[in-house]
């Protein structure tokens, strides 16, 4: 009996993928364990191993294949016996949905409830695609990479496929005939409208002064988690200055203990980041009420300080997760750190080295940016926001001095974590900052 091959689900979020590449044609033998294909998530790209012995009967889901279902049946293996006639019309799994069509879940794909209309639409009448503001487009996987090819915006092309979806065809057909493409959506400056396609926006433009990038399932992801974040999140902000000179100090005199290698090369090097990591995992702790996450209902309060920290990467962001960091030391935080952030670099990662946390860190000090506040990062409760260390003149029982100072800024969730707790957590943090032998009490 033959075996459908579907789409993974590589991390808890994960809804949909992108086929990018298939490592084997209809017809190869494969074994249990083999690589057959390549997966790209918003965050990473995963390979795809067999799951038994056989014949690759067919392949439904072709390469570059954008918006797949998680359990959607890309292709099928075929047992000993087997060939590709006996498929037949069971090719896809009844259960999930058809990857070749890649529509959207049953349950959004009904008709509207109207009133004396209980019937759905019949297939066979050429429906506009859903277009409005930001609705979802049903569109075919190949539809949207034509037209993706094309430079034109499937929201725009009239849909003939069952329930108004966008296929092949259509796009052949807007290429060549006007009439088949909706009108480009106003893009009057100051319009307050929900979403802005790509059209409306190079309406705006002359054309050939920009360069069209476009953008990849992890720019995607970070644009919906963080616009939503800024929509739904109520963000307060808090902010404080910080004296380094005992960090700095104590810092120096650290790494100053570590052994060289032959080549002069010490064995560690502790960074002012390793100590905000550690200070901040020991604050929320100190103050436990705020590690805090909204979870709709509730507020959890969470037993350990999981800590991510926010790494830039080409084309988007990651945070990896720093477990009990409250626990490690300040070596085994740097170490870690780096590692992490190497590997998210290179799109390394594993789904449950970035997902989860219940706070995190952001610096772009090194970047010489002086103060910033940044968005939550669902679940997250808190973030905290690092600027650059600086000399600066300060005045200490009735004398001027100088001293090394940073401005941080803290961002919390009103909903798990009120004013006053924040203040709190900051105050903890400043304290371990300004005194890091606290750290190690």
């Amino acid at each position: 009996m033959s075996i459908n091959i579907t789409m993974p689900a590589l991390s808890p979020t994960m809804e949909e993928g992108t086929l990018a590449k298939w490592h084997v044609k209809e017809g190869d033998s494969v074994s249990a364990g083999d690589v057959i294909a390549e997966i790209e998530t918003d965050k990473a790209t995963m390979e795809v191993e067999a799951v038994d012995e056989g014949t690759i009967g067919k392949i439904l889901v072709g390469e570059g294949s954008e918006g797949v279902k998680v359990n959607a049946v890309i292709a099928v293996l075929l047992e000993d016996g087997e060939s590709a006639g006996d498929i037949g019309e069971a090719k896809p799994a009844p259960a999930p949905k058809p990857a070749a069509e890649a529509p959207a879940p049953a349950k959004a794909e009904a008709p509207k409830p109207a009133p004396a209309a209980p019937a759905p639409q019949p297939v066979s009448a050429p429906t506009p695609a859903p277009v409005s503001n930001g609705a979802r487009v049903f569109a075919s996987p190949l539809a949207r990479r034509l037209a993706k090819e094309a430079g034109i915006d499937i929201a725009r092309i009239n849909g003939t496929g069952p329930k108004g979806r966008v296929v092949k065809a259509d796009v052949e057909r807007a290429k060549t005939d006007g009439n088949n493409l909706k009108a480009a959506p106003a893009a009057a400056m100051g319009a307050a409208t929900p979403a802005v396609s790509r059209v409306s926006v190079e309406a705006i433009y002359e054309e050939g002064s920009y360069q069209v990038v476009p953008a990849d399932g992890m720019r995607k992801t970070v644009a919906a988690r963080l616009t939503e974040a800024a929509r739904d999140v109520p963000h307060f902000f808090l902010t404080a200055d910080i004296k380094l000179d005992a960090l700095m100090k104590a810092r120096a005199d650290i790494n100053a203990t570590a052994k060289k290698d032959k080549d002069g090369k010490p064995e560690f090097k502790l960074s002012v980041n390793d100590f905000v990591l550690k200070a901040w995992a020991i604050a929320l702790q100190q103050v436990p009420e705020a590690n805090a996450t909204w979870a709709g209902d509730a507020i959890l309060l969470h037993k350990h300080s999981d800590v991510a920290v926010a790494v830039a990467v080409p084309g988007g962001l990651f945070t990896p997760v720093v477990k009990q960091a409250e626990l490690k030391s300040l070596r085994q935080i740097s170490a870690e750190v780096k590692d992490l952030a190497t590997r998210a670099k290179s799109k390394k990662l594993a789904p449950h080295e970035y997902v989860g946390g219940s706070s995190a860190v952001s610096n772009l000090g090194m970047f010489g940016v002086k103060h910033f506040t940044s968005i939550i990062n669902p679940p997250h409760g808190t973030i905290i926001s690092i600027g650059a260390g600086e000399e600066r003149v300060y005045v200490e029982n009735g004398e001027i001095r100088i001293g090394t100072f940073m401005t941080i800024s803290v961002s919390c969730d009103h909903r798990s974590v009120d004013g006053a707790l924040g203040a709190q957590l900051m105050a903890a943090f400043k304290a371990l900052i300004e005194q890091p032998v606290m750290m190690l009490a």
